[in-house]
């Protein structure tokens, strides 16, 4: 591939003839099979990972030289005629020899250190959203480091740019957006259509700010393009311009008041730019009149002031009390304020509570507060509960025939990858590889959360990390638009309309400047060994929900005469409602028919899987806190005191610097219930089912144990469960007795 660069050509011109040269090189890679996702993938776990025992490392050896050797050759092949500088009489020196016995010297010492690392690739460790990466996105990202490309533009990263517009478009797939395959792209989108759009953020915090930040500008947009329209010369042309409302009328744009300019649909608000075009005027000159009135020009603060004096509220966002902390800094970074992100409650099952986010929407309209937008979290970071997501986009679409209009995003940093469970794979594909490894059964999620999952397409963006459930090396999140328009509101350049995937880069959209060439790549390697889909995916995710499941049925039903366990979620028993015999029933089956059973028992028993797949959490954590017991087996009533226990149990089994990794016989987190977030119904649940009394503003300690190793209930010995079950009882044990941490077993 040659691709000519001219330093007399504008740069839009070079960039365009540069995208058309690799469109032709990436387009004959496709065909060769070497290039582009979808495709089979593989489907066998065991040549996935580097394995718990380093099992792989012989083949991770074999790829890392690979890569090395691929990227020595082409250092070399790059204008053979250049001199080397490291000659044979260079390597002779002593100055030389000294800075490579220092190298050596001190590479030995950083390795020593690192042995101390958590040791996220054990069956012991149970923790945070973390486990081990996956085979090829090591290699993806190690053999991108080596040529350290920056994606804030293509000619500064012109493979791996194209790279993260691959994933970009797998990922909009996975969360359910209609991507249509690249032969039915050339050319804008068909009248009312829309094109999905994503790309790799270094993290979901980051993803999260920039869904706010779009959000936010998509909502006043309309707002300074009325008055654009009527102050700017350039713009007269279009002075008669009409938008879609929301009852399906249709008005001119600068008759409308400022409520119903700051409720139009995301949609048709998008679509201002393009039809200003219809008027003949370019979208350079429709950027370059609207940079005197837009928000991104003048600051929050002066918008208001200027453009919003019908409008006495400030605008808002609603999200539920469990949502992650990046939201509130998120609101501060953007001048919105975090007191301006609503809370909603949540149930005891601590998902949104539907009838508090409607009454809550419905007091905004009453007092014509406009509403950015609305979380839902899917996969909430302590819980992993799942809001109800489709009770949400139902409950805008009430809202919308009242006069209120608000996009929707879901936060599915970490639950987004489990969608993978309920996508199928590439009819057009045959599977080229059949995994023979040990049989471990996979899980379909609950009908409940498999609704929310279906629903995910609807919303207006979509924080997914790979870096979380992706199993992807750090840094790699994501943002996912259903509109691709959405994105332009976050450059400062022309709002130009995603056609195709000649886009001439994607480092123009987000907060960040420079970003990293090696994480995409990471990506994009998985994703072609490990389709998102049922077969790669969403059998790793299948496997670890049957783990999870099974892990809070072991926990469950523990039992110890000087402690009580209390699992955070019900059981169903308990969230009907039941008497207690009928939850003590209950536990006794679990008890005989789950936990006294291997996986093939239990997967042959109609009965106990019906029940199984509704038992735990929404997706793959388990929370849990530890109570004491009196002699006569009556729980501690005193909260501080539970506290205590479970405090102390987490620095049990949690590893802080100077302590020995060895010494550690499991890894969990821990975190507060707080009850100015939980409310009052929640705390008062969690405080009864704990046997505490009273102490009514005082947080609640619970312990996280955090499932993404799919192995542990089938390993060559058997189950490793117990193995667990028997630390976290010795680990209580040690915490009432006082005693320092317990030994790791050999």
């Amino acid at each position: 591939m040659t691709i000519q660069r001219t330093g007399a050509a504008p740069a839009a011109d070079r960039q365009s003839r540069y995208i058309a040269a690799l469109e032709e090189h990436f387009a004959s890679l496709r065909e060769e099979g070497a290039f582009g996702l979808p495709g089979p993938g593989s489907d066998s776990l065991e040549g996935w990972f580097l394995g718990p025992k380093a099992e792989n490392v012989e083949l991770l050896k074999s790829l890392v030289c690979a890569a090395l050797d691929a990227h020595a050759e082409d250092r070399r092949e790059f204008h053979p005629e250049d001199p080397e500088i490291i000659t044979p009489a260079v390597k002779q020196s002593a100055p030389y020899k000294q800075a490579i016995e220092a190298l050596r010297t001190d590479v030995e010492g950083l390795l020593g250190l690192l042995r101390q690392s958590v040791p996220f690739f054990s069956m012991r460790y149970q923790g945070h959203m973390n486990w081990e990466t996956t085979l090829p996105g090591i290699i993806g990202y190690f053999a991108a480091m080596l040529y350290n490309q920056n994606n804030v533009a293509v000619e500064a990263s012109p493979v791996t740019t194209k790279l993260e517009m691959e994933v970009g478009e797998d990922l909009c797939r996975l969360v359910g957006f209609d991507v249509l395959p690249a032969a039915e792209r050339d050319g804008a989108p068909a009248p009312g259509g829309v094109v999905p759009w994503g790309h790799i953020t270094c993290d979901g915090s980051v993803a999260n700010l920039e869904a706010f930040w779009a959000s936010r500008n998509l909502k006043l947009f309309p707002v300074a393009l009325k008055n654009a329209l009527e102050t700017e010369p350039s713009l007269a042309p279009a002075r008669d311009l009409q938008v879609r409302l929301l009852d399906g009328g249709r008005a001119q744009l600068v008759e409308l008041d400022q409520w119903t300019l700051l409720n139009l649909t995301a949609d048709a608000v998008l679509a201002l730019p393009q039809t200003m075009c219809d008027y003949g005027i370019s979208l350079e000159t429709t950027t370059a009149a609207l940079a005197n009135h837009s928000v991104q020009t003048l600051g929050l603060e002066e918008f208001r002031a200027r453009y919003l004096d019908e409008v006495p509220e400030h605008p808002v966002a609603l999200a539920p009390v469990t949502k992650h902390y990046s939201w509130p800094k998120a609101a501060s970074v953007l001048g919105i304020g975090a007191a301006n992100i609503l809370d909603v409650q949540v149930d005891v099952d601590c998902r949104m509570e539907i009838d508090h986010l409607r009454e809550a929407l419905e007091q905004c309209l009453n007092a014509r507060q406009p509403v950015y937008m609305t979380v839902a979290v899917i996969g909430s970071t302590e819980e992993s509960a799942v809001d109800p997501l489709r009770d949400v986009l139902a409950v805008r679409r009430e809202m919308r025939a009242e006069g209120l209009d608000f996009t929707v995003h879901a936060d599915a940093a970490w639950g987004g990858y489990i969608a993978s469970l309920i996508r199928e794979d590439d009819p057009a594909e045959e599977r080229r590889l059949r995994g023979q490894g040990r049989f471990v059964p996979t899980l379909p999620m609950s009908a409940y959360v498999t609704k929310q999952y279906e629903s995910l397409g609807e919303c207006d963006s979509v924080t997914i990390d790979p870096h979380k459930a992706g199993y992807i090396p750090y840094s790699a999140g994501g943002l996912c638009y259903r509109n691709s328009a959405m994105r332009s509101l976050v450059s400062f350049d022309a709002p130009v309309v995603f056609h195709n995937v000649a886009d001439p880069t994607v480092g123009i959209y987000g907060i960040e400047g420079s970003k990293s060439g090696a994480a995409p790549t990471a990506v994009y390697l998985s994703h072609r060994v490990i389709r998102p889909t049922k077969s790669g995916y969403g059998k790793l995710l299948g496997e670890c929900l049957f783990t999870a499941k099974r892990l809070y049925s072991q926990l469950v039903t523990m039992t110890d005469p000087r402690f009580a366990i209390t699992c955070f979620n019900l059981l169903p028993a308990q969230r009907a409602g039941e008497e207690p015999a009928s939850v003590e029933r209950q536990l006794q089956f679990i008890r005989e028919r789950i936990v006294g059973r291997s996986n093939e028992e239990l997967l042959a028993d109609p009965e106990a899987m019906a029940l199984f797949q509704e038992l735990g959490s929404d997706q793959l954590i388990v929370a849990y806190a530890f109570n004491s017991l009196d002699a006569d087996g009556r729980p501690n009533p005193s909260l501080a005191r539970a506290n205590e226990l479970n405090s102390k149990v987490f620095e049990l089994l949690s590893l802080t610097i100077g302590e020995q990794v060895g010494e550690k016989s499991l890894l969990v987190t821990s975190s507060e219930f707080e009850p100015q977030q939980y409310g009052t119904a929640f705390m008062e649940s969690f405080r009864r089912r704990l046997g505490v009394q009273g102490e009514e503003e005082t947080p609640i300690v619970f312990l996280l144990s955090t499932v993404m190793d799919p192995w542990t209930t089938e390993t060559p010995e058997g189950s490793f469960l117990s193995v667990i079950e028997e630390a976290l009882r010795e680990a209580v044990r040690t915490a009432l007795e006082g005693k320092s941490a317990p030994v790791a077993s050999p």
